[in-house]
């Protein structure tokens, strides 16, 4: 179906998922449109699997000018839009969707975000690490796993449904192999970088209980969980004098894609900014 030439706003956009009132995109963004002097909007829509359709004659319409997705529509999204992008392709989720050539097009810039974030808080990282082990299996885990085999990594995936790992390793090749959590002392001796993309630890669920002490002293622990901004996970990892890397980076740097899409203009990752969403998170997080 052709998009309508009808259009309300070409510089609106917003985020999709259930739920998403927990969001810090729309600091994100509209910090980046008043910074550049962009007359735009970026809301929040909080959207459960059965509104998809509605959502997409709405960016056929021209309602938005695209958005981002999160949980639970990243999967569905990657059905339903007319074309995805090389990166989205082989990740099989979307969660940057925008208008070109008339047509629905999805990207996945999770991809862009985990490496932009390692580059940037351990660079020179490649240099002693070959093997990885990733906790969980979900779409996070897809989105780091792609990134670091395109880095030459070699990534075991650890899940408590080895099933699900099982498929995330067919799809990745070689490089790619799956367990499950009883062998996780065992992978951890060899790792050189550990990332944690479950939840377990994020403010509201349970800790992540995992003995690091296996590590090699100079693995880099990396947590894609940003609220609260520093995990349990971190805390003993930097204790024992290990490279580590916060949830917050990911979160800032997958944005600038989307907003360059929606609103021509390429937006930067700076202290300022997030410095904004450290103090957000903080003010809403209890103490404990």
């Amino acid at each position: 179906m052709p998009l309508s030439p009808k259009t309300t706003s070409r510089t609106k956009a917003c985020l999709i998922g259930h739920p998403v009132a927990h969001s810090r995109s729309p600091i994100i963004h509209r910090h980046w449109l008043k910074t550049l002097g962009i007359d735009g909007s970026y809301e929040l829509v909080d959207l459960p699997p059965d509104g998809l359709n509605g959502f997409l004659d709405q960016l056929r319409q021209g309602v938005y000018a695209g958005c981002n997705v999160t949980i639970p529509l990243k999967e569905s999204m990657f059905d339903r839009v007319d074309r995805t992008d090389d990166t989205a392709k082989a990740v099989g989720a979307v969660n940057t969707v925008w208008i070109e050539g008339g047509k629905i097009i999805g990207g996945n810039s999770d991809v862009h975000g985990f490496m932009a974030n390692l580059d940037e808080s351990v660079p020179r990282w490649q240099e002693a690490t070959r093997q990885v082990v990733i906790l969980g299996a979900g779409g996070a885990a897809r989105a780091c796993t792609y990134g670091l085999v395109e880095r030459g990594m070699r990534v075991a995936l650890v899940n408590r449904t080895k099933a699900r790992a099982d498929e995330l390793a067919m799809r990745f090749g070689a490089a790619v192999t799956a367990h499950s959590d009883d062998e996780t002392d065992a992978l951890l001796g060899k790792a050189d970088l550990l990332v944690n993309t479950t939840s377990l630890g994020m403010q509201g669920k349970e800790p992540l209980r995992l003995d690091i002490s296996r590590l090699r002293p100079a693995a880099i622990v990396y947590d894609i969980v940003y609220v609260p901004l520093r995990t349990r996970l971190l805390d003993e990892a930097a204790a024992r004098g290990h490279p580590t890397v916060t949830g917050l980076g990911m979160l800032l740097h997958q944005a600038v894609a989307g907003f360059e899409k929606w609103f021509g203009a390429r937006p930067a990752v700076t202290p300022d900014l997030r410095s904004l969403i450290e103090a957000d998170i903080i003010a809403k997080t209890p103490s404990s």
